[in-house]
C-alpha cells in the first residue's frame, strides 16, 4: 500500500532522514513514534506527498509519486489520500457539512451528490445534528470528526494523521482511536499515524519507533 526506499531529508546541511526503508500494508493501522525532532512528522510528510525527499522513492497502491508533476500529484493526492491534522484546519466561515465537502468538490464531484455523501459520512460518525454548524459551535472532538469525515469523503486508499490525538482530552483520545478502528472495519483504509501518545499507540496493528533520523 505505502512504500518508503531509501529515504533521505536534509534542510540545508541538517539530515533529518537519514535512509529510511518502510513498508505499510493495506488495511494496517501503524504509529510512528519518537521524541520531538526524531523525524516521525517529516517522515509522514514525504510518505504522503506533501514534501519531496532529497533522496529515495515514495509509493503509494504502486504508484511513483515522487515522479508525478504537480498537477498530477495533486490529482492523486485528492483522489487517494486524506489527511487528518491535529488542529483540524478546518475553515471556520463554513458549516461541519461544508468543510467535509471541500475534499468531493474540488476533484470535480457535482454539489448534490457532495451533499449527501457529507450527509452520510458525518451521521455515521455521530454528527447528523451538528451539519450545519460553524467550527466555532463544535467541542474538540467533534472538530476532529468533521475532519475525520472530510479525510474520508473521496474514499481515499490511506488516512495520513499527524498528532491527530495532541488537541484532545483523554477520552476523546480514546474515542478517535477508536473510530479509526471502526472505519478501518468498515472501509478497508490504511491508517498511518505520528504519535507522541503511547496508549493511542498501543491499539495500533504495528508501532515504528523512530530516533534521530531512523526506525529503530
Amino acid at each position: 500500500m505505502v512504500e518508503g526506499k531509501g529515504i533521505r531529508k536534509s534542510f540545508g546541511d541538517l539530515e533529518v532522514l537519514k535512509g529510511i526503508d518502510i513498508s505499510i500494508a493495506p488495511a494496517e493501522i501503524v504509529a510512528i513514534l519518537g521524541a520531538s525532532g526524531a523525524g516521525k512528522t517529516t517522515l509522514l510528510q514525504i510518505l504522503s506527498s506533501l514534501d519531496n525527499p532529497t533522496q529515495g522513492e515514495v509509493f503509494i497502491n504502486n504508484t511513483a509519486v515522487h515522479k508525478l508533476g504537480e498537477k498530477q500529484l495533486a490529482r492523486f493526492r485528492n483522489q487517494n489520500i486524506g489527511f487528518v491534522f491535529q488542529f483540524h484546519q478546518l475553515l471556520p466561515e463554513f458549516t461541519a457539512a461544508e468543510n467535509c465537502m471541500l475534499p468531493a468538490l474540488i476533484g470535480g464531484i457535482p454539489q448534490k451528490e457532495a451533499e449527501k455523501k457529507a450527509q452520510e459520512l458525518l451521521s455515521f460518525l455521530g454528527l447528523e445534528q451538528r451539519l450545519e454548524h460553524k467550527p466555532g459551535q463544535l467541542s474538540g472532538g467533534e472538530k476532529q470528526r468533521v475532519a475525520v469525515a472530510r479525510a474520508l469523503i473521496n474514499d481515499p486508499a490511506v488516512i495520513f494523521a499527524d498528532e491527530p490525538s495532541g488537541n484532545l482530552d483523554s477520552k476523546n483520545q480514546d474515542e478517535l482511536m477508536d473510530l479509526f478502528i471502526n472505519l478501518r472495519q468498515q472501509f478497508k483504509q490504511t491508517f498511518i499515524i505520528v504519535t507522541h501518545d503511547e496508549h493511542l499507540a498501543e491499539k495500533s496493528d504495528r508501532t515504528i519507533h523512530m530516533k534521530d533520523g531512523f526506525i529503530e
